[in-house]
Parts: C-alpha cells; sequence; structure tokens
C-alpha cells in the first residue's frame, strides 16, 4: 500500500523487450536502499524489484500493466515518480493507494498562475467504478492530490510549488497521458450502489 506521496524521482536508463514484457533501469537516488522483491510505486504502478546495482535497479511491467498504463511510452531519460510502499508505523499523510492503475487520461491544459498551477485532466466515463467527486483524492502518475471541479468525464488539481519541483509535473503539458488511480472507497460505494463488475 502506498500514500501517493512521492518520495523522489528517477530516470529511465534503459529499457529492455522480453516477449511481450518491457523491464526498465531506473537511476534513483533510492537505489542504494531498495532490496529484490521490494515493491516501488512507479507513476503509480506497483512493481517488484528484480535487481539493483550501483545507483540503479530494475523493474519489469507485464503486457497486462503495459496495455492499462502509461509506461509502455517512457523514454530513456524521462523522469518518473517514486514511492517505496508505506511502513506500518508510517504516517498516512496522502489517502490509500494501492499502485493499481485503473485507466489513464489525458492532460489537456496546464496554467501557469505565478505561485500555483492548474492541471485539467479528462478520462473515460465509461469504465465502470471510476468516479471523482468534489475535495475528494485522486492518484495522478502516483501523486495524491485533491480534485476540484469534477465532472462525469474530467477533474482539476492545483499544483503546489514542492510538488511542481519534486515530481514529474514539471514535465507535464497538454496531450500527455497520465497513470489514474481513483479513490477506492469511492469505487466500493459506487459499486454498492450501481452494482458495476
Amino acid at each position: 500500500m502506498f500514500t501517493g506521496i512521492i518520495e523522489t524521482t528517477g530516470l529511465v536508463a534503459g529499457i529492455e523487450s522480453e516477449g511481450t514484457n518491457l523491464t526498465f533501469r531506473i537511476e534513483s537516488s533510492l537505489a542504494t536502499e531498495l532490496k529484490i522483491d521490494q515493491s516501488v510505486s512507479h507513476n503509480g504502478v506497483c512493481l517488484t524489484v528484480t535487481s539493483v546495482a550501483d545507483g540503479s535497479y530494475t523493474v519489469t511491467a507485464v503486457d497486462e500493466t503495459l496495455k492499462k498504463t502509461n509506461l509502455g511510452q517512457l523514454q530513456i531519460g524521462e523522469r518518473v515518480n517514486l514511492e517505496r510502499c508505506m511502513p506500518a508505523n508510517g504516517r498516512f499523510d496522502g489517502h490509500i493507494v494501492q499502485g493499481h492503475v485503473d485507466q489513464t487520461g489525458i492532460c489537456t491544459n496546464v496554467q501557469d498562475l505565478d505561485g500555483s498551477w492548474l492541471f485539467d485532466f479528462q478520462y473515460d466515463p465509461d469504465i465502470a467504478g471510476n468516479v471523482t467527486v468534489e475535495k475528494g483524492s485522486i492518484c495522478i502518475n502516483g501523486v495524491s492530490l485533491t480534485v476540484f471541479n469534477s465532472q462525469d468525464d474530467g477533474f482539476r488539481v492545483t499544483i503546489i510549488p514542492y510538488t511542481y519541483e519534486h515530481t514529474s509535473f514539471r514535465d507535464l503539458k497538454p496531450g500527455d497521458i497520465v497513470n489514474l488511480e481513483f479513490d477506492v472507497v469511492g469505487k466500493y460505494i459506487k459499486k454498492m450502489l450501481v452494482g458495476y463488475r
């Protein structure tokens, strides 16, 4: 389980195809603290560490993950948001994030407000269970954020300078695809009321 509070970013240093899978080599300051079999969130996707070397580590994304996330579009040199699993004695600073991306969305607008940034996103409302509510939580590329201007197929978030500078939001531009994990509590409630599968 994660919280959506990004620890640091990493750089994609290598990508290798293995059948329908992709193995990513990530350079990060976290590498020296990681061990094989550990779970790490990459842009909101929970992946297992498969090897650790000097200043880098590897993770593999299977075909199903590549189809439902933006990981298959990553390029060498691109920045990714990283978060290790929440320790049992840790503080819950974000919200419950499983690292299981529900679907991708698209950034439709970025507005610089000279002290904060507004980001607008759209998503397919026909995918069962995915819903936002005003002042509710959303996880975008692994970052826990608060929704406003909630609509049936989109929403807006505000990014403070610290988040902008310490995550891949500084690289995000209109037209970019993002990973979305909707609030798990909202998904359960919607399932109980609507009965989707």
